[in-house]
């Protein structure tokens, strides 16, 4: 059944209107973006049947340009709209967090953390620099590494902290394999990063691991 024949109620647009976009299916609002199915499919059809393919939203959005025009009926027209949208999403919650302090605003943080690392197959470690006012000067991916280690070198955060004036960071990486439980390895890196940084008079406020769309927070564990 065609979409324009279900009940005006229960249509992803006219839903939006009346309920707000909080209200919808993550396949209901990837169909408004996609607007029109294929033959034979809706496009809240077709929207499943690509959430299941690539296992969530996230993994969707992270996808390679390869494996999106993959799949019947998308092409680099729609792979590119999307990347233009989930662009102007990261630079919107960069902008809230320029515009005030971050930690009064976390869910910003963990909004644009999860956006940008949540469904990256490779392990990436970032830091986002704060002024005196805990206000975001800028955000750098540092490192890149294997499915299951990276190295980061202390050194080098140092020295960005340095080049942006920054008196506080917001340390940040993902787990590719789902789970955002903090292992060993994790705590000593934090640890170390907040000595080195200590040396400069730079603090380390927190610590998030992003695994899909989960997100811990080491100051809320007590470990920073």
């Amino acid at each position: 059944m065609a979409i324009t024949d279900w009940p005006a109620g229960e249509r992803p647009r006219e839903k939006l209107l009346q309920r707000g976009a909080d209200s919808l299916s993550d396949a209901e609002l990837l169909a408004i973006f996609l607007r029109t199915g294929v033959t034979g499919k809706s496009a809240v059809d077709l929207a499943r049947e690509m959430l299941t393919q690539f296992g969530s939203l996230t993994k969707l959005i992270a996808a390679s340009q390869k494996d999106f025009c993959a799949i019947h009926g998308m092409g680099q027209a729609k792979f590119v709209q999307l990347q233009a949208v989930v662009e102007m999403a990261r630079r919107a919650l960069q902008e809230e967090m320029r515009s005030g302090d971050a930690l009064n605003s976390p869910g910003a943080v963990r909004d644009y953390l999860k956006l940008l690392l949540g469904g990256r197959a490779q392990e990436v470690f970032m830091v986002i620099f704060l002024d005196a006012q805990h206000r975001a000067i800028s955000s750098e991916e540092l490192f890149h590494g294997t499915l299951t280690q990276t190295s980061v070198y202390p050194r080098e955060v140092v020295k960005r902290a340095l080049y942006h004036n920054a008196a506080a960071v917001i340390l940040a990486h993902n787990h590719p394999s789902g789970v955002a439980e903090p292992s060993q390895s994790d705590r000593m890196l934090t640890d170390a990063l907040k000595q080195a940084l200590a040396l400069v008079d730079v603090r380390v406020l927190d610590h998030f691991i992003i695994a899909g769309t989960s997100c811990l927070s080491f100051a809320e564990r007590g470990m920073v």
